[in-house]
């Protein structure tokens, strides 16, 4: 199940080993106390990520990163997501993220603080009535002195309450009629201490039915203020280069880099389920026999075990076409539609394979098929990326 040429270089696969063992010796354990009961993620355990380097995987060496790529943030994060989602997507909440501020130094002092783990944030883009339609934002900013006002309802803000600071996606202005309905969107920065929302800002958890780890909230805005400093330049890492579409750009191009970091984390999950529905046909017996020896359940698993490869040879590609510089919307949606459409099918088999036993919360193979389900969600769903794939192979009308 290991990584083949050309992708797997010594330095990889050590990296590789390294989240292989975290994952199984200091994650796994914890998800399978915490998940049952809905528990947070400990503080402690996203520190010793922190002391690995992780959360500056892609933040170049020169501000304190690994200086690595997307492979190797997607080689991680697969690797982490087989022990529990959760963790291997508290990751995106660094690399980067929520420095894209104008003031070059300052910029660097909060890559540094990114890489360190020390500057770990949520992104609130969605609303209650703009979650795939991005361009519907409503909340807006509004200028107040030498800064903005944010007012609005935004919706699935994950890990709000612990970051140490939130992304916003607002609208500064309407459209001109000649202009995309994203014209007008730009993101800030709402810096704020753990554990605490600032001031005008409030907010209810979401009760999700998987991804436990840490908190989904539902936040509404009533005049929260924002410097002028704290106006960004780009969202997900992105540097946010200047286009026609300002802010809502950058989002789009970040996305790729989101989209193939989640194929990796449903690979991730769906190997748990191959590697546990492994164990259990050889443990488990009927009619005097192990259910390994069942012809019909066999051939199961190996359709399970080659839609799991073919899934990380996917993302494999996908990735090192990003760290290429290749433009690959259509690529980053295939691979994002194809690897968590394949958890879906793998976690479900994986249950019946599991029989009786794969319904109860005694194993973690209904952890797994809880969260790969939500796979297929988050980050586009698979409607998005189809019509994404779509608009690119046929012409409009």
């Amino acid at each position: 199940m290991d990584l083949l040429p050309p992708w797997a270089t010594p330095a990889r696969l050590a990296l590789q080993a390294d989240a292989r063992a975290f994952a199984r010796d200091a994650v796994l354990p914890v998800a399978d106390d915490l998940d049952p009961i809905k528990g947070e993620m400990p503080p402690e355990l996203v520190s010793e990520m922190a002391a690995k380097g992780w959360f500056g995987i892609t933040i170049p060496a020169a501000s304190g990163g690994l200086g690595l790529g997307v492979f190797e943030y997607s080689l991680v994060s697969e690797e982490l997501a087989r022990a529990w989602l959760s963790v291997a997507s508290i990751l995106a909440r660094g690399q980067g993220l929520g420095t894209q501020v104008t003031d070059p130094l300052r910029c660097e002092q909060l890559l540094k603080r990114s890489a360190e783990g020390d500057w770990i944030g949520s992104i609130a883009l969605s609303e209650p009535d703009a979650g795939s339609d991005l361009a519907g934002v409503a909340t807006t900013a509004t200028r107040a002195g030498d800064g903005w006002v944010l007012t609005g309802h935004k919706r699935w803000a994950g890990n709000a309450l612990a970051a140490d600071f939130i992304e916003v996606l607002a609208r500064v202005r309407e459209p001109a009629p000649d202009e995309p309905r994203s014209a007008g969107l730009e993101p800030f920065l709402v810096v704020k201490e753990r554990g605490r929302f600032p001031e005008g800002m409030t907010g209810t958890t979401i009760d999700k039915i998987g991804y436990h780890g840490f908190l989904t909230w539902d936040l509404l805005l009533d005049g929260v203020r924002v410097p002028d400093s704290d106006r960004l330049t780009g969202l997900y890492g992105d540097s946010g280069a200047a286009d026609d579409e300002g802010g809502f750009a950058s989002v789009q191009r970040g996305l790729n880099i989101a989209r193939v970091h989640t194929a990796a984390r449903a690979v991730g999950v769906a190997r748990a389920a191959l590697e546990d529905t492994t164990a259990y046909l050889q443990e488990r017996e009927q009619f005097g026999h192990p259910i390994a020896d069942f012809q019909a359940l066999r051939f199961a698993l190996a359709d399970m075990a080659a839609d799991v490869a073919q899934g990380r040879a996917m993302w494999c590609q996908v990735a090192h076409l990003l760290d290429e510089g290749v433009p690959c919307e259509s690529e980053a949606a295939m691979v994002k539609l194809q690897c968590t459409e394949m958890a879906v099918r793998v976690t479900n088999q994986a249950m019946q394979l599991h029989g009786g036993n794969g319904y109860t919360t005694e194993r973690r193979v209904e952890r797994y098929w809880r969260d790969a389900r939500l796979t297929t969600i988050f980050e586009g769903t698979s409607e998005i990326q189809r019509r994404i794939i779509s608009d690119r192979l046929l012409p409009r009308s």
